[in-house]
């Protein structure tokens, strides 16, 4: 983050490192006060740096989500639509599975495309923002090739996963779990034909 003074950085930087500890423990639910609190900082500091806990979810998850991202870029050159986009939802589940809070972070975003005047339209910088569009690619393609259902649009996608993660959360092995029911959502999304 350029701009910033050094102390607001260590303090940006502190936060984010104390907000991923936090997280990984208490999940979404963990709040701007105990970060704050377990940072040795006031919340007003933490309040400057991120107004609301949704911001500071975003921040904690925004180098993932580019990580996913440059994954989706990858994968665009890749000869088999299907295979692509399959492996980019698998990834992308594994990830969601894994990271306690993000899905979270997913599930109550609008679609990109909603009306950029509503009060509740994600941000242009919001994970599920950038998610979407590094899945529009490959999902574009996909249905170009007839590998992908027509009507499934990317943000069906992001939250179909973040649903799954969700919903597997506090099974005895979250991960086995959301990939049966990612590979049962397949099905639906593009059957082998």
């Amino acid at each position: 983050m350029t701009g910033r003074r050094s102390d607001a950085e260590r303090n940006y930087r502190r936060i984010l490192t104390v907000a991923e500890a936090e997280i990984a423990e208490l999940g979404a639910a963990a709040s701007i006060e105990r970060v704050a609190r377990t940072a040795g900082l006031g919340s007003a500091t933490v309040r400057r740096h991120f107004p609301t806990r949704q911001a500071l979810l975003e921040a904690v998850f925004a180098e993932r989500a580019q990580a996913l991202t440059a994954r989706a870029a990858e994968l665009t050159g890749e000869s088999d639509s299907r295979a692509a986009l399959l492996a980019w939802l698998r990834d992308f589940t594994d990830y969601a599975v894994s990271a306690r809070g993000f899905a979270d972070v997913l599930a109550y975003e609008p679609p990109a495309e909603a009306d950029a005047e509503a009060a509740s339209s994600p941000s242009p910088s919001s994970c599920g923002t950038t998610l979407e569009a590094a899945l529009a690619p490959l999902l574009s393609r996909a249905q170009r090739d007839g590998a992908a259902r027509a009507e499934a649009s990317c943000h069906d996608l992001v939250t179909a996963v973040a649903g799954i993660a969700l919903a597997t959360e506090h099974h005895r092995d979250p991960a086995a779990q959301a990939a049966r029911l990612l590979d049962l959502f397949v099905a639906g999304l593009s059957p082998r034909g």
